[in-house]
């Protein structure tokens, strides 16, 4: 594909916004990159720093909203047009009207579903089965701005956090690819969202959302699994011994919540709600292992036998 004369500006600041600048640069001259700046303790990798500097675009840093205000005030940007992903930090109406052609956001939902901080987590935690992504102008309002387009993905059964994070940043490609060149040209306006469907809204996870209750029922703990596996990871104690699953299935079978057992050679907590057998585990210290080979070293921590 041939770049388009337009120029636009990028804003982004995490992993993912990362490999969508690396995605976009292919088709899209980028006439800045505004991100946060390198922590002052810092010493590993930033990701969006070292896409910029590997593909030699121009950087501009902003700690908080109000450097970011700073920032503009100083009109260094000519571009009609800023496409922001992963960004971290909050844009003022006086930064959004700096572009004549706004701020196209690409948001990983069907918006007004999961509206907030972690659409890709609570699309798996809620257990429904198609999430995708939504090309949004960016206005004051919590991802409230009219659509450009939207994209559906169906979510296969088993998809964890990262996977499905590869996946709608390849799709946001995509629609930014196919889209942006349209809205550019005045081919398309933005659309409001569904006024029909009631939005919901996802939240900023803590670390306390990994520790696994065994009083919830055993499809929730197995989706919460799969949606931490990135962050914060589902942690538990087995006697004395602090474990991370990373994969599970449910079993129909009844017991007391919290409950060990073994049941056809993998270990089994039972739940509020049936059981959930334990595919794959990491002791602390140690690397990830099979539920069997966990019980090979460790039956009785996991039986709390003496």
């Amino acid at each position: 594909m041939k770049k388009m004369s337009e120029t636009i500006v990028f804003f982004g600041s995490g992993p993912v916004a990362a490999e969508s600048l690396r995605l976009l640069a292919q088709d899209f001259d980028i006439e800045a990159v505004i991100t946060k700046p390198r922590a002052e303790h810092h010493r590993g990798p930033v990701p969006v720093l070292d896409v910029a500097a590997a593909l030699n675009l121009p950087v501009l840093t902003a700690t908080n909203k109000r450097t970011l205000d700073e920032l503009f005030a100083d009109r260094p940007i000519k571009s009609k047009l800023a496409v922001l992903i992963d960004f971290g930090i909050i844009v003022s109406q006086q930064v959004i009207d700096y572009f004549p052609l706004g701020i196209a956001n690409s948001h990983f939902s069907l918006l007004p579903e999961w509206r907030g901080a972690d659409p890709i987590t609570f699309s798996i935690l809620s257990g429904q089965k198609e999430t995708g992504v939504s090309l949004m102008m960016l206005t004051a309002g919590m991802d409230e701005g009219p659509l450009l387009a939207y994209a559906p993905f169906a979510l296969p059964a088993d998809i964890t956090t990262p996977e499905l994070t590869d996946a709608l940043v390849d799709l946001s490609y995509e629609q930014l690819k196919a889209v942006l060149p349209l809205y550019i040209n005045g081919q398309i306006a933005p659309q409001p969202q569904d006024p029909t469907k009631e939005p919901t809204y996802s939240r900023k996870l803590t670390k306390e959302d990994g520790l696994l209750d065994w009083s919830k029922p055993a499809d929730r703990l197995e989706r919460e699994i799969r949606a931490f596996l990135g962050w914060p990871r589902s942690r538990t104690i087995f006697g004395n011994l602090d474990v991370v699953i990373t994969k599970a299935h449910v079993v129909e079978e009844a017991g007391k919540p919290g409950e060990h057992v073994i049941k056809q050679k993998l270990p089994v907590v039972y739940c509020g709600e049936w059981a959930l057998a334990i595919d794959r585990i990491k002791p602390a210290g140690k690397k990830e292992m099979t539920g069997k080979a966990f019980l090979a070293g460790y039956r009785h921590i996991f039986l709390n036998l003496n």
